[in-house]
C-alpha cells in the first residue's frame, strides 16, 4: 500500500480520536466561564466583521436579467439567493449569541450548540442545515465562505468570468445545466440528449476570453495522483502529498450520440 494511504487511514483514526474526546467534554464553565464567554464575544465578533452585506438579488437582476442565450445570469441570481440565506443564518446566529451572552436574550438550546460548536471549532449544525457540503473546520469554513462571496461578487460587477471556479457554486449542478443550456439553445438542440467531454487544458492557456462552446472550470483536485506529467497523463503519487490542484478542464457540451469512447486521461505510474 502507498505511503499516502497510511498518511490517510491515521488522519482518519486521529480524527476519530479527537472527535471521541470532544463527546466526552464537559459543557459546564466552572469558574472559566467568563474566559469562555469572552472567547465566545471575541470569535463571532471577528466573523460578524469579516461577513458582507447580503447581496442585491433585485440589482443583480436588473444588471443580469434572464436570457434566452445566457443562462449564466440565472445561474448568479439564484446562487446569490442562495448564499444571502447562509451569510444571515451565520449572522444572525452569532449575533443572538451575543446578545445571550449578555443576558438580553434567552440562551436557547440551539445558541448553545452554536456555541458549544464555536468553542470546538466546528460548523454549528444550524449553519450546515443552509449551507453546501463542507468537512472544513469552522475557520477554514468562514474564509472559504467568503471566498465564495468574493467570487460571486466580482461576477456580478465585472461580467461573466471566462474560468469559473467550479467548486465555488452553493448548487453546482445548476452551472452545469446553464453550460448544456447555452449550447442546446445556440445550436437548436434537445438539452436532454447533451453530454459532456472533458478536455485538460494546458498550464499557458490562453484564459483572455472563454471558449467557443462550453466553459472553463477550475477548483478541482486530485487525492491519489501528485500530478500532471505531460497533458491529460497523471504521474505517480508524491509521498506526503495527498491531495493536488487539477488543471484547469474545459467542458464541453457535445450529444450523447458523437461522444467519444476512446481514454482522454492516460495514468502513468512511473
Amino acid at each position: 500500500m502507498h505511503s499516502n494511504a497510511d498518511i490517510t487511514k491515521d488522519q482518519g483514526e486521529t480524527n476519530q480520536l479527537f472527535a471521541s474526546i470532544l463527546l466526552t467534554k464537559g459543557t459546564g464553565g466552572g469558574g472559566g466561564s467568563g474566559d469562555k464567554d469572552e472567547i465566545l464575544h471575541e470569535v463571532s465578533g471577528g466573523i460578524i466583521a469579516k461577513l458582507p452585506k447580503n447581496f442585491d438579488t433585485e440589482a443583480a437582476l436588473r444588471k443580469y436579467p434572464t436570457a434566452y442565450k445566457q443562462s449564466m445570469n440565472t445561474v448568479l441570481v439564484q446562487e446569490m439567493g442562495r448564499f444571502n440565506v447562509l451569510t444571515e443564518c451565520v449572522r444572525s446566529s452569532l449575533i443572538n449569541l451575543q446578545k445571550a451572552i449578555k443576558g438580553l436574550v434567552v440562551m436557547s438550546q440551539e445558541l448553545e450548540d452554536v456555541a458549544a460548536a464555536v468553542m470546538n471549532g466546528k460548523i454549528p449544525e444550524l449553519w450546515m442545515s443552509k449551507s453546501y457540503p463542507s468537512l472544513k473546520p469552522m475557520g477554514s469554513y468562514v474564509n472559504d465562505l467568503i471566498q465564495r462571496l468574493t467570487f460571486l461578487q466580482d461576477w456580478c460587477d465585472d461580467g461573466v468570468p471566462n474560468v469559473f471556479w467550479v467548486s465555488g457554486f452553493y448548487f453546482t449542478q445548476a452551472f452545469i445545466t446553464g453550460v448544456k443550456q447555452n449550447f442546446a439553445r445556440k445550436y437548436t438542440i434537445p438539452i436532454d440528449t447533451l453530454a459532456f467531454d472533458y478536455d485538460v487544458m494546458a498550464d499557458d492557456c490562453d484564459t483572455s476570453k472563454p471558449p467557443e462552446d462550453g466553459a472553463y472550470v477550475n477548483g478541482l483536485y486530485v487525492m491519489v495522483p501528485a500530478g500532471i506529467e505531460r497533458k491529460n497523463v497523471f504521474a505517480e503519487s508524491t509521498p506526503k502529498v495527498l491531495f493536488d490542484t487539477m488543471p484547469m478542464i474545459q467542458m464541453k457540451p457535445m450529444k450523447e450520440s458523437g461522444y467519444p469512447r476512446e481514454p482522454h486521461l492516460l495514468v502513468s505510474c512511473v
